[in-house]
């Protein structure tokens, strides 16, 4: 067996979900070789959990939702629900072939899945302890425009980076965020947006629920969101691309949505899905220094060195505002100056210049701190 699949197993199990002895996690594995199912299912039992494995095939998975009656979601939901109310730990394990699988789906379609669904999710993320990670395909490698070798190794330097690195700089982040009220961010075209996020509280992401990992999150008051910003990273949603999606707020509200390429229809169609899909439900600063630029995976993407992403949608129970919706669609922006650069500034204090943090305590959150070679690597052994 690869021993790069036993050292990801170690960290899904031991770090990621603290599995333990009497614990029932979940496996949901999609487009995942045997051998690393096995491994991950062994290290689960020398852990003292037992384990549930469901596989599926996108396309069939796809199929079966495509179209399908509302009778037919709530039948799925019901059974797929009382599954996830029996786990401790969930894990996803995920690759594809094709990131456009679902394009056909219609937007109508989605959002009663959205809908329907939506209490799994809820579930998953509160009461259980959870990873989502992905797989390395030629799929993968070819939205990061990587050839499929060079990715995989890629892919296994980056998921299993010792992320005990990152607690030093990320705690004081989390608690700086802690202490702002107001937060504006500026850079090249119309970029210029302030708000508040006093009284929401802050969360640090250390590979703890997403490998990788490597951000610390944060929402704005729900209506003090005032200003235009700019993303300038591709984003795929329910299999549709989007380019340099462009938001106008005020009083909190995304009153004017566009996009430079991809369907603008389709941008504020999905936006008018419900009442909080035009509020933003999170604010998060990126800092995995292994990834550097856009690959069409939200899961890395939202992790790249020196990027912001604010999510239209639901918030998370850990730094709630309120908002409520059955999306929740992180859109990034890359501040480094090779991207346009650009600043954050807290109360007033510049706290990221160009990718970079300027506050002491944060320098260790920049790939000149997180690179150098760890004084210590994570405990993945009994």
């Amino acid at each position: 067996m690869d021993p790069r699949y036993k050292k990801l197993a170690q960290i899904l199990c031991r770090y990621s979900m603290s599995l333990e002895k009497g614990d029932r996690v979940l496996v949901d594995a999609i487009a995942i070789p045997e051998e690393m199912l096995i491994a991950l299912i062994r290290e689960a039992k020398r852990c003292g959990a037992d384990v549930f494995v469901e596989t599926y095939m996108r396309r069939v998975r796809n199929e079966l939702l495509r179209n399908a009656s509302r009778s037919q979601l709530l039948g799925t939901q019901k059974w797929d629900l009382l599954k996830m109310q029996h786990m401790t730990a969930y894990c996803l394990l995920a690759g594809y072939h094709n990131m456009s699988e679902g394009k056909d789906i219609s937007v109508e379609q989605a959002a009663m899945e959205d809908e329907i669904f939506k209490p799994i999710l809820d579930y998953r993320v509160n009461k259980t302890k959870w990873v989502v990670s992905r797989w390395p395909t030629s799929a993968m490698a070819q939205n990061a425009k990587m050839s499929t070798e060079s990715f995989e190794k890629f892919f296994f330097k980056v998921c299993t980076l010792s992320y005990d690195r990152m607690v030093e700089g990320a705690t004081a982040l989390e608690t700086v965020l802690k202490n702002t009220d107001r937060v504006h961010i500026n850079g090249p075209g119309k970029t210029d947006v302030q708000f508040s996020i006093k009284g929401v509280g802050a969360e640090k992401c250390i590979g703890k629920c997403n490998i990788p990992d490597g951000e610390v999150f944060s929402a704005p008051v729900k209506n003090s969101i005032e200003g235009v910003i700019q993303f300038n990273t591709p984003t795929i949603y329910e299999g549709k691309q989007f380019d340099n999606i462009c938001l106008e707020f005020k009083a909190g509200k995304i009153v004017k949505a566009t996009c430079e390429a991809g369907d603008n229809a389709a941008l504020n169609k999905i936006l008018d899905r419900d009442a909080g899909a035009r509020f933003i439900g999170e604010f998060a600063l990126g800092f995995n220094p292994h990834i550097k630029k856009p690959m069409c995976d939200i899961l890395f993407d939202e992790k790249i060195a020196g990027s912001l992403h604010m999510t239209p949608g639901d918030c998370y129970e850990d730094a709630p505002n309120g908002n409520k919706s059955a999306i929740h669609w992180d859109l990034v922006l890359i501040q480094r100056p090779e991207y346009g650069g650009g600043e954050i500034y807290f109360d007033g204090k510049l706290i990221r210049k160009n990718g970079l943090f300027i506050p002491e305590a944060l320098q260790k959150l920049n790939p000149k701190y997180l690179l150098q070679k760890p004084g210590k690597t994570l405990e993945l052994s009994r």
